[in-house]
């Protein structure tokens, strides 16, 4: 009966997270802002067959390691579908870190707590939208969680040589995925210090000299992309590959963790962002910090290597300038581990019940106020946001109601589960949320979000055997067109670009069309002979024939300064 009831939950767990994360799949094209441009890199890498220097346009992409995109392009030869593919690596990372927290939490723990550990790492807010994301961030979490798994199998549970060594192997791949796989290996720290104080269960078995081959599996793990790449650059003696090499192994890692040059932030920022970024599971730290004393006290490694870690990656990343809420996601897992073993205990409290029953009324309040203000509101304002978002008409009210059930579910949830199992009632709300947000809100605002509408509505407007040149574009111009588009590259500033595509246009002028961003349009571009095209993504864009220029198109210096400046910032 007891392995009946334990296969049960296991299997509750999958099905839930299969649920949460996996809807909507297929639903949807790439969203700003980063999914669009790896998805375009992924599928110029299919279609040019160069998988190891990643081309945006006509121009190499440095800002990121191609791991994901290599992942995208890898899913779509086997599938053969953008829609999911650029999506799936995602969603395969998630499931991987779930398994990771729930078989350490069942090993070092029991069963219960590592499943407890999975449910709050699903449900937390930032590990969920990020994991139904095309980004990064989720794969790099999987290779930190798998490299910390490695590590704590040998540190806690050793000794294991194997996990030792894939620990360090792991943290060499998420080194290779975004650059920041080396924290991965701060577990050391407190591990060594436990060890040093004489804490049980921990041993780092620095005598046996198995300890020092690890990093040979680190430099393996980065070699395999770190070797061919640069052997490549300095073979061909291009510029453009060296250019490309010493960007992304200098400027792009170490400089932008010491200079950095974007997302400025005060040191304590972190320290706002587990609060509401981690809901609902940090909603319980004030009742865990007391509860982790007392352990630490009685001197259990266990929670000293989970807490010093999240203390260490918090550290880490708090001392550059630069920081974005996505730097620390990768020791929510372990924050997780440390707080499932409080779990039990704590959700039979009736002041913790209590908040987070309040916290799923907040929910059914925001939602059911957002969907009566969509409905009842002034139609003024729904008119002016849905012109501004390029909607199509109609699809703010379907996401009212779309609202309103997810109020609805909230006030049923509290009604059904009592205040007992407010936390049950939490579970159902975030679930119904999740995946009405993805059924219901994918198709529709996937148009507008996506460009597809813009682009869709660009093509059939010039014809099927026009050709289409873009300028100031996003990735999600190029991803989107129906048709090969001409570029004047990227980082490229935008009067140029406009110089260079009417110079093209000039080539063919019966033929060809310039698709230009509204902010892009200089002097030379009669407005009464242009037209406008759509909008995506808050963004105004114009058809440009070419009778619609007029002389040279140059940019004054005011106009190139503000030109830059607008491109600066986007």
């Amino acid at each position: 009966m007891l392995k009946t009831r334990a296969s049960r939950e296991t299997w509750l767990f999958v099905v839930m997270a299969l649920l949460v994360l996996g809807a909507g799949l297929g639903l949807r094209d790439p969203w700003p802002s980063d999914e669009p441009r790896f998805a375009l890199v992924a599928k110029q890498m299919v279609e040019s067959g160069d998988w190891l220097f990643p081309h945006r346009g006509l121009e190499l992409y440095s800002d990121k390691p191609p791991m994901l995109m290599w992942w995208q392009a890898t899913l779509y030869s086997v599938i053969g579908n953008w829609r999911v593919a650029f999506l799936l690596p995602s969603l395969i990372a998630a499931l991987g870190t779930l398994w990771c927290v729930v078989d350490l939490g069942r090993r070092l723990w029991t069963r219960r707590v590592g499943l407890y550990a999975g449910w709050a790492l699903l449900f937390a807010l930032q590990f969920t939208f990020q994991s139904k994301k095309a980004q990064i961030d989720p794969l790099v979490v999987l290779f930190i969680t798998l490299a910390n798994y490695g590590l704590l199998r040998h540190l806690l549970l050793g000794p294991a040589w194997r996990w030792w060594w894939l620990g360090w192997f792991f943290a060499g791949i998420g080194v290779i995925t975004k650059g920041v796989g080396v924290i991965a290996l701060l577990m050391i720290v407190p591990a060594a210090i436990a060890s040093a104080l004489h804490w049980p269960r921990v041993r780092l078995h620095v005598r046996d000299v198995r300890f020092w081959l690890a990093p040979l599996a680190f430099a393996l793990a980065v070699a395999l992309w770190l070797l061919p790449m640069v052997l490549t650059a300095l073979a061909t003696k291009s510029g453009e590959y060296q250019a490309y090499m010493n960007d992304i192994l200098f400027r792009q890692t170490a400089k932008r963790y010491a200079q950095s040059w974007d997302h400025h932030q005060p040191w304590w920022y972190f320290l706002g962002t587990m609060p509401s970024m981690w809901i609902p599971a940090f909603l319980l730290v004030p009742w865990a910090i007391p509860a982790w004393r007392r352990r630490l006290q009685r001197r259990d490694a266990r929670y000293l290597l989970l807490l010093g870690w999240w203390a260490l990656i918090v550290l880490f990343f708090s001392i550059p300038n630069g920081k974005r809420d996505v730097y620390i996601l990768p020791s929510l897992p372990m924050f997780c581990l440390a707080l499932a073993p409080l779990l039990p205990g704590l959700l039979r409290r009736r002041d913790v019940q209590w908040l987070l029953g309040a916290f799923t009324l907040l929910l059914a309040v925001v939602t059911l106020g957002g969907g009566l203000a969509a409905l009842m509101g002034e139609p003024s304002f729904e008119l002016r946001l849905q012109q501004a978002r390029g909607m199509a008409p109609g699809v703010m009210n379907q996401l009212a109601w779309a609202a309103l059930a997810m109020g609805g579910w909230a006030v049923a949830s509290l009604l059904l589960f009592g205040r007992r199992r407010w936390h049950m009632a939490l579970v159902s709300t975030l679930t119904v949320i999740w995946v009405l947000y993805s059924l219901v809100g994918y198709p529709l605002l996937n148009d507008s979000s996506s460009a597809r509408g813009l682009m869709q509505a660009a093509g059939q407007r010039i014809g099927p055997k026009a050709e289409l040149g873009l300028v100031a574009w996003k990735e999600q111009n190029l991803l989107m067109a129906d048709r090969p588009a001409a570029t004047f590259g990227f980082k490229v500033h935008w009067d140029e670009q406009l110089v260079a595509g009417v110079r093209w246009q000039q080539l063919a002028p019966k033929r060809r069309w310039l698709l230009v961003l509204e902010d892009a349009l200089l002097p030379c571009i009669d407005r009464s002979q242009a037209e406008l095209a759509g909008i995506a993504n808050r963004r105004r864009w114009w058809l440009v024939p070419a009778t619609a220029v007029q002389g040279r198109c140059v940019s004054n210096a005011a106009e190139r300064e503000r030109e830059r400046q607008m491109q600066d910032d986007e």
